[in-house]
Parts: structure tokens; C-alpha cells; sequence
């Protein structure tokens, strides 16, 4: 216990600029409560006092708003930042040095028994939002986007955005912290389908003028019978009711 609060205090001090001091951390951030409770309540389900795990679970929920299942599995060096929202499910494991933002859910897609929740290497931080659903495995250093939904494994390293989540980034990442989950700049769908759609656009008019080009070489336009003489050669040729012949449509 010592030691694993002592690399959660760390934790916090080295990824969120707003902590100061160590007093002020013990009494105001929820997430070092939420974990305090849940170190406690799974020592307690370890111990197969399961009633009163769940009841301090239950405790813990109501006073910081976040949801730790007692049988959850959490390594050392975790941080929950803000926390509003977060809800980790009983088979779910986390690894060393992870982060978690608000609204955040490691949840599961079956009632079946067994594992059915997701498992987190080290080092991995995921945006606010986010739900990782299902026995999955998300590689170390891993990093989930805001708002993604994952239902599939993540290698090692990579960066995952969307609904449903895809990997848009496989690179190696750094020992340096990165807010939300997000690296650089994240490919925007929409603006990109919007760019595809004017290159098109600027493809078919370069094509039109091509072909415009090309028909002048060949006819002049001096030569070529203006657009007025058409209209009235057309409606000469027209049959009394009013429409065209089948061979001048």
C-alpha cells in the first residue's frame, strides 16, 4: 500500500500541472479517493469479504462519482483525472503507470461469466469519453482518443480515434505524457471527405476545359451554328403536339 501510494502521488504530480502539493491531492482529487477505497475493497474481495467490498465500492461511488468493481485488478502508478463518470468493470486490469480521464468506461458486451472486460498494458492513457468494451487487450503505451468506442485489441503503441475505434497512428510513443490520448493532429473525417469532394471537383473542371479545348481545334466557333439557330431548327422539327421526334430527342 505504502509503496503503490507513494507511485500514485508521483503519478499525478508528473502528469497534471495543476497539482501542487501533496496535502491538497489527498483532500481534493476524487480519483486518489476512488483508489484509496478500491485498494481497500479488493484486498477485502481478495479476502472473500465480498458484501462488505461491495458495499465500500457502493460508498466510494457515491462520494467521488466514480465506479470501481472491488474485483478489478489496478497496478501501481494509476491516475483518474477529474473522474466524474468513470466506470471500470470487475474483470478488468490495469497496468502499471495508466491514466484514465472522465466519463471514461472499461466495460463489458456479454453476461457470460468469466473474463469479460478489457485489460490495459502499461503506460496506456485514455481520453474522456472513451468505452473500451469487451475481453480485449490494449497494448502499452497505447492511446485512446475522447469519445472512442474500442471493441477490438490494440497493438502495442498505437493510437486509436473513432466510432467504432481505428487505428490511426502504429508508432512507438515516448515516456512523455500526453493529454487525452491524442498524438499530433488527428485525421478529421469530415474535412477530409470535404477535400476529396474539391479535388474532384477541380479534376472535372481541368477535364471540361480540356475537352472544350479540343472541340474548338477541331470546329472554330465562328464556324459553328450559334445557339439560337439550334433552338429554332429544333422547334421546326418538332411534331404538332408539341414534342420532339423520337430520332431529334
Amino acid at each position: 500500500m505504502g509503496g503503490r501510494g507513494r507511485s500514485d502521488f508521483d503519478a499525478i504530480f508528473a502528469r497534471d500541472p495543476a497539482a501542487r502539493t501533496r496535502l491538497e491531492i489527498l483532500l481534493t482529487y476524487p480519483g486518489v479517493h476512488a483508489l484509496f477505497l478500491h485498494r481497500i475493497a479488493h484486498a477485502l474481495w481478495r479476502h472473500r469479504w465480498r458484501l462488505l467490498a461491495r458495499g465500500l465500492a457502493a460508498f466510494s461511488r457515491f462520494w467521488t462519482g466514480i465506479e470501481i468493481h472491488p474485483g478489478a485488478r489496478i497496478g501501481k502508478g494509476f491516475f483518474i483525472d477529474h473522474g466524474m463518470g468513470v466506470v471500470i468493470g470487475e474483470t478488468a486490469e490495469i497496468g502499471d503507470n495508466c491514466t484514465l480521464y472522465h466519463g471514461v468506461t472499461l466495460g463489458g458486451t456479454s453476461w457470460q461469466p468469466g473474463k469479460r472486460h478489457p485489460t490495459l498494458g502499461q503506460g496506456v492513457i485514455v481520453g474522456a469519453g472513451a468505452k473500451v468494451l469487451g475481453p480485449i487487450t490494449i497494448g502499452d503505451n497505447a492511446r485512446i482518443g475522447s469519445n472512442a468506442v474500442v471493441v477490438k485489441s490494440v497493438p502495442e503503441g498505437a493510437t486509436v480515434v473513432g466510432i467504432p475505434g481505428r487505428i490511426v497512428n502504429k508508432g512507438e510513443h515516448s515516456d512523455n505524457f500526453e493529454a487525452y490520448g491524442l498524438t499530433g493532429q488527428m485525421p478529421d473525417p469530415v474535412a477530409r471527405a470535404v477535400e476529396c469532394m474539391l479535388e474532384h471537383m477541380h479534376r472535372q473542371d481541368a477535364e471540361i476545359a480540356q475537352l472544350r479545348d479540343a472541340v474548338q481545334r477541331l470546329q472554330p466557333l465562328e464556324t459553328m451554328m450559334p445557339v439560337e439557330e439550334i433552338a429554332c431548327a429544333l422547334e421546326e422539327d418538332a411534331p404538332e403536339g408539341g414534342g420532339t421526334r423520337a430520332g431529334n430527342t
